[in-house]
């Protein structure tokens, strides 16, 4: 980076689309706070006084030096880039040169700094045009502190525009958690009217920092994944630099232990800042939509490290807006990457902060007689279900008892699973469908009565051949080939009818195709379901977002029964 401030030439300044607007309170701190990530700030510390309309960002950043802090508020002056090619290759959080020169124009601008080689610090005021009109030497510590005061004092009718002083706040703390979610390095501190308000502690990664903004959610909900993936090339034709492999960091709610009544914890962030991108966000929306409850929604946060080059950040002032070249690569490099993370691998497996409660649920004792077949679990024939776990990193389970008729218990090298068998027959049926819905003729055919137009209607929707047979009576000649020869098709037939897309049809089938709870299973048929179950895409909840499984860890069991005493100390010796 090149430390230097600078006036942009004239060709750089007229291609840049739209300047930097300085429109509210929480406009003025988030234009500061980047401009201290910038300058590689390890803590950030925000004070605000709304009343005053007075906003202060102190960092612990590079600093500036005089001849720096003397061009700092000048129009288009910039140490980020200083030539048209630049452009195509934003690094920066800032990078147009006009945010300090906005906040001199609209309100007192003071920067105290220092240069992290320097000996001495200074004190710059800037007049209305960004000069600087005061230059006093300062004692301070490596870094920069910039007091804005009397915002919008030349422009009340600004001020009358905006919306309440708690509204602001609370847009304020949005911001800097966002920023925050995106540098978890960073240690924050914020006070208002003189008195601390919130902290946010840093962290490795945005799992550690999450559970500061979001007070419900437990670190163990969240599952934190990065991946390399290759760059695709750029699409425009100025850009220059070399394309590196970039990295998907996905921050991921685990749909079986938290999840929202609103879609307004599925954010997006690009090198650094938190944008907004509808495409991306309903491809995380869509590759989780029938993991969650009905009218529930993910927690997942995405951050996309890419080549500079495939975006286009002169779009918008707050470059909250971007063009992001390949779309559907990406889409595609998400859904892969949000499947994966939802697998359970040994790496995705996290301790269950239930475990501690449910230890008397495995005191079940031993079958006293032979399992009894009334439904059996197909094998699948692919050759997959057949490969050691370990090979494809997947927990070993093995199959041990059945407790009711209804949750097998399953061992593995860290502790032992509850599985209900009911719903986890339901998740490998589901995909089984979606990967393979097949509609075959039915012979005879299915005869429903007291159906509605709607009803007849809805069935044809997702392809079946339905006809009048008489009055009030509808035959049915074809049907989802997992229904053909039941019994009961015709009940599931009508449930069909009921209503709902494709999707929702092959949720239906599944749940009524899958084992009941209070089967009895051998051991055989326990350890295939459990072999499926595990290789389905999604396999921690159920198509109606009904966790699975319950997890019970070895060190769990140790601290349940106690077994780290020392056995002499126990017995009071």
């Amino acid at each position: 980076m090149n430390l230097s401030i600078r006036t942009l030439p004239a060709d750089v300044v007229y291609l840049i689309a739209a300047g930097e607007v300085i429109d509210s309170l929480a406009a003025a701190v988030r234009e500061l706070v980047e401009n201290a990530l910038d300058a590689r700030a390890s803590r950030i510390t925000i004070s605000l006084w709304p009343s005053q309309w007075r906003v202060r960002v102190a960092d612990n950043g590079i600093g500036m030096e005089l001849a720096d802090l003397q061009e700092a508020a000048k129009p288009h002056s910039t140490s980020k880039i200083s030539s048209c090619e630049d452009l195509w290759k934003i690094t920066s959080l800032g990078f147009r040169g006009e945010a300090l020169h906005s906040l001199a124009a609209l309100a007192c601008l003071e920067i105290l700094s220092r240069g992290a080689k320097s000996a001495e610090g200074w004190r710059v005021n800037y007049n209305s045009q960004g000069e600087a009109i005061a230059a006093v030497p300062a004692a301070i510590a490596p870094g920069t502190v910039v007091t804005v005061s009397d915002l919008f004092g030349t422009w009340e009718v600004r001020r009358q525009g905006l919306p309440s002083q708690s509204q602001q706040l609370q847009r304020i703390k949005a911001t800097i958690e966002q920023i925050a979610l995106c540098h978890p390095q960073v240690t924050w501190q914020v006070q208002q009217n003189d008195r601390d308000w919130f902290t946010i502690s840093p962290g490795a990664t945005a799992r550690h920092i999450l559970p500061q903004i979001v007070r419900e959610v437990r670190l163990n909900d969240l599952h934190q994944m990065s991946v390399e993936v290759p760059s695709k090339g750029a699409e425009n034709p100025q850009s220059k630099i070399e394309h590196r492999n970039s990295k998907i960091q996905l921050l991921l709610g685990l749909p079986d232990k938290c999840h929202r009544h609103r879609p307004d914890w599925v954010r997006v962030a690009m090198n650094g800042r938190m944008v907004k991108s509808p495409e991306l966000e309903q491809t995380i929306l869509g590759a989780t939509v029938r993991t969650l409850p009905r009218d529930r929604y993910p927690i997942c946060f995405l951050h996309l490290q890419i080549c500079p080059s495939q975006i286009d950040w002169n779009r918008h002032p707050a470059k909250a807006e971007i063009y992001l070249h390949q779309l559907s690569y990406w889409q595609e490099q998400v859904t892969g990457v949000i499947e994966q993370a939802l697998h359970l691998n040994v790496e995705v497996n996290e301790r269950s902060p239930l475990a501690s409660r449910v230890g008397t649920l495995l005191k079940a004792a031993e079958a006293k007689v032979a399992y009894g077949v009334s439904r059996s679990i197909q094998p699948t024939p692919d050759s997959k279900v057949a490969t050691n776990a370990r090979e494809i990193g997947l927990i070993e389970l093995r199959a041990v008892a059945q407790v009711h008729n209804t949750y097998i218990v399953a061992e593995h090298a860290a502790g032992v699973w509850l599985v209900e068998q009911h719903i986890a027959h339901e998740r490998v049926l589901y995909e089984q469908l979606c990967d393979r819905w097949q509609i075959v003729p039915l012979e005879p055919p299915a005869i429903l009565n007291d159906l509605s137009p709607a009803r007849v209607e809805q069935l044809q929707r997702i392809g079946l051949d339905v006809e009048p047979f008489g009055e009030q009576l509808w035959a049915v000649r074809t049907a989802p080939a997992i229904l053909r020869g039941r019994s009961d098709c015709p009940d599931a037939l009508k449930e069909l009818a009921c209503g709902g897309d494709l999707q929702a049809a092959q949720v239906a089938v599944a749940c009524r195709t899958a084992i009941r709870n209070g089967t009895q299973l051998t051991l055989i048929e326990m350890q295939t379901l459990l072999e499926q179950w595990q290789r389905t895409r999604h396999p921690r909840t159920c198509p109606h977002g009904r966790p699975i499984y319950l997890s019970l860890e070895e060190s769990s069991l140790a601290r349940f029964f106690r077994r780290h005493w020392v056995i002499g100390k126990s017995h009071g010796i």
